[in-house]
């Protein structure tokens, strides 16, 4: 006789049908697949059945399949005994499974609490609200010159806070709340809780009105998620849920392949090349293919021959003359004479790399042509950026978010930065900022620029503080940062970090020579961000995210850093090699902006880069270039990474256009601009917030990916022990202002608690909802026909 699951597999392809007959009960209170099979999964139920009901394999392979025959002698144990043994045997092997969604349960709750802090989370960003106003508007006529209808008298100034703020001991600065009056000196009552000076015109609380988690706390959070990765039962069950994810998504493609093609083809307009996608990760310095680059060398060199350009040994030298020096023409240049494209010789060498970004290896014509700061106030730059934006724009589906170097040399390159951008008007609806900071404290160092690591948490962040106190100390930078996303951390991961120190001393007594390592440097950028965005939010300006290099060499534990701290990473590729992190960048869905090309070029062979394998299991990835000057040759970077992808990984157009989906949804662009790309409810998880007609992305597909997201996180939720601590308990600690409690990573200011019911993962309770709705959806669609 037929097995009746089996039966019901054949029966449920491609859409549900007789499984929706009664209520959908909650994924909580289920015993069986619970909202998913009652949804109609059309993938195995049976399978998914087993896998939720009895948690891991490894329990039900240590319990006896079958009862043995009676022995014809005596048994020397009685049936009770038996049963009572077998028991315990099941308790202990249950504990052990408690005991692991437990450790990976606390590593979630852990994220949140610093995405909180920070104000990472969704809806936590004022410019995601619909009061939000994008000046200049972002669909204005497109055809006129970059930058056209930007004024920058018409940008409104605000006038400055009563906050203060103060960098403390520990190298992190904090905000204070005034009571009246706004010019005091804090440094006067640093010793008094409070403090009043003469006639009581001042008074000052000095408490922080923003709490900042201790680097103390930052290392022992992040020692446990270490030891949680690092335990052999997590690993093995991590990399035995990653193979089943994969496993899951080969099976919904045979079943659904041509459903999706067939779904496709439906959709008017739409196809792979009209919807939107972001550059997630392109370097502004490196923004242009050689072609590019060469094509605008030379005509300098015809038009502009004497255009004084670099100051150098007690003279200024014109362009022609420093091309004299090198013993070069405008005839002589070719792509291989600029050797900016990066070749075999590159592989492991991260220092020649470098060296590509010097044209004709020449640093004289890198500062010439590719600097912001130099001799002629980047002019040539600004002109070359100019016309790589006008590209973007005559695609006008394709976007980028071009990172800009911040060194903390002083604290001027802010200003100087930000009356680049605006004097130049490198404003344009198709660009967003990305702030790097390189970590090259060792090399300034050297040089005598800095006497201590404090010196570059001062001239980075000082400058940030004060535009939000008062953003008409800095005009410029008050608007720049309205277009600045976040802030990305920079280097060669390869470089082995040696510690000597047993505690990593604070920033003002690091005065060695040695690179603080990895961990320290993203601390204390996340921690300067905390009160940061904070207090921008309470002034209803934009705040920013931390989106660094991680896992794209060197030590695995760089990623964990990340996972703490920061809300998308760019590379990722050696999460293949830690699974059970591998797991938690799944449960979570960080963004990770991946470039296949460049990482060909760099550390890791094409055919072995784990692209497919990561967005086979779901892993919320997309595609971006890095740097076209050294890996591209067409004038579309973006496309051209796309095209390369799909040759060797056979990704068909959904995968594509699901790719560029998460590229939007990975980027810093306004919340109404994101309605606008991909339908107005697209925050909502699965089906419900995907509107094919603007993304390309069949339904079957979203509700595939959000079947198996929930299946995961409902199985960590229902086995783990770990109950959260009160809502209520964290929002007083962050504000200690006596306001409404700030947004934990989900809703509006005040308006989160409900999501935080003890042991509940955020988000977890919106899926349950989510997916009651959709079973009513289907049911009452079954009704009507």
């Amino acid at each position: 006789m037929a097995d009746s699951s089996s039966t019901n597999i054949r029966n449920e392809y491609p859409f549900p049908t007789e499984q929706l007959t009664e209520e959908p009960e909650s994924f909580m209170s289920s015993s069986s697949a619970g909202g998913l099979n009652k949804l109609g999964t059309p993938y195995y139920s049976y399978h998914v059945d087993k896998t939720i009901k009895n948690g891991d394999s490894h329990y039900w392979a240590r319990r006896s399949s079958y009862k043995a025959e009676p022995s014809s002698g005596t048994s020397p144990m009685t049936p009770e005994e038996e049963v009572t043994g077998n028991e315990l045997e099941d308790l202990q092997v249950k504990s052990e499974l408690e005991d692991l969604y437990t450790r990976f349960h606390k590593c979630l709750d852990l994220r949140d609490k610093y995405m909180a802090l920070s104000l990472q989370g969704p809806s936590d960003n004022p410019k995601d609200s619909d009061e939000w106003k994008i000046y200049p508007s972002q669909y204005e006529n497109k055809k006129k010159e970059v930058g056209s209808g930007f004024e920058f008298e018409k940008c409104e100034i605000p006038t400055e806070h009563e906050y203060t703020f103060r960098l403390d001991e520990g190298g992190v600065y904090k905000v204070y709340k005034t009571q009246e009056g706004k010019n005091c000196d804090i440094e006067l009552i640093i010793s008094i809780r409070k403090a009043s000076i003469t006639n009581a015109t001042y008074t000052i609380d000095n408490s922080p009105a923003y709490e900042v988690p201790s680097v103390r706390d930052y290392f022992m959070d992040l020692d446990d998620i270490l030891n949680i990765i690092s335990d052999g039962p997590a690993k093995s069950y991590a990399y035995r849920r990653l193979r089943y994810l994969e496993s899951k998504w080969n099976m919904y493609s045979l079943l659904t392949e041509y459903q999706e093609i067939a779904d496709s083809k439906k959709v008017p307009h739409r196809d792979f090349y009209n919807v939107r996608k972001v550059d997630t990760h392109v370097h502004l310095s490196s923004c242009m293919n050689s072609k590019h680059l060469l094509r605008f060398i030379k005509a300098k060199l015809k038009k502009s021959p004497n255009d004084e350009v670099i100051f150098r040994d007690g003279k200024v030298l014109t362009l022609a003359k420093v091309f004299k020096s090198l013993n070069l023409s405008a005839y002589d240049l070719s792509i291989d004479t600029l050797d900016t494209h990066a070749h075999k010789d590159t592989f492991h060498r991260f220092d020649k790399f470098n060296l590509k970004y010097n044209p004709v290896g020449e640093s004289r014509l890198r500062e010439i042509f590719l600097k912001t700061d130099n001799y002629i106030d980047g002019r040539y730059f600004a002109e070359l950026t100019k016309e790589v934006i006008s590209d973007l724009e005559a695609s006008k589906y394709q976007m980028a978010e071009y990172r800009v170097s911040i060194y903390g040399r002083s604290t001027s390159e802010w200003d100087k930065l930000a009356k680049w951008i605006i004097n130049n008007k490198l404003i344009s609806p198709n660009v967003r900022w990305l702030i790097q900071i390189p970590r090259l404290y060792n090399v300034y160092k050297a040089t005598g620029t800095y006497e201590c690591y404090e010196c570059v948490i001062k001239n980075i962040f000082e400058p940030l503080y004060e535009v939000t106190k008062n953003p008409r100390s800095h005009p410029e930078l008050h608007v720049f940062l309205q277009r600045v996303v976040g802030f990305d951390s920079v280097d060669d991961e390869s470089k082995a970090e040696r510690r000597i120190h047993k505690k990593y001393p604070c920033p003002k007594e690091w005065n060695t020579g040695l690179n603080p390592p990895y961990s320290y440097y993203l601390y204390y950028m996340f921690a300067n961000m905390v009160s940061l965005n904070q207090w921008r939010k309470a002034r209803g300006f934009n705040t920013f995210v931390l989106r660094p290099h991680a896992g794209e060499a060197g030590d695995t534990d760089h990623l964990t850093s990340a996972f703490l701290t920061s809300q998308s990473i760019s590379h990722g590729i050696l999460l293949r090699k830690v699974p059970a992190l591998q797991y938690l960048y799944y449960l979570k869905q960080i963004g990770i902006a991946m470039s296949p090309l460049s990482n060909n070029a760099l550390f890791l062979n094409y055919e072995r880069n784990p692209f497919l394998s990561f967005f086979q299991k779901g892993l919320n990835i997309s595609l971006s270039t890095d740097d076209p000057l050294q890996f591209h040759f067409t004038k579309e970077p973006l496309i051209e990474e796309y095209s390369v992808a799909a040759q060797i990984w056979k990704l068909s157009a959904s995968d594509m256009c699901e790719l560029a989906r998460n590229s939007v949804i990975q980027s810093g662009f306004e919340m109404a601009v994101k309605k606008h790309w991909l339908g107005k409810d697209w925050r909502l998880p699965g089906p419900d917030g995907n509107y094919i007609h603007k993304t390309n992305v069949p339904e079957i597909r979203m509700k595939f990916r959000y079947d198996t997201l929930t299946e995961e996180l409902r199985m960590i939720e229902k086995y783990s022990k770990f109950k959260r601590e009160p809502i209520d308990k964290i929002t007083d600690t962050m504000t200690k202002t006596g306001d409404k409690p700030l947004s934990y990573g989900n809703e509006s200011p005040g308006g989160s608690n409900n999501f935080f019911s003890e042991g509940v993962i955020p988000g977890v309770a919106m899926f349950v909802e989510k997916v009651n709705k959709l079973g009513k959806r289907y049911r009452k669609d079954k009704s009507t026909e």
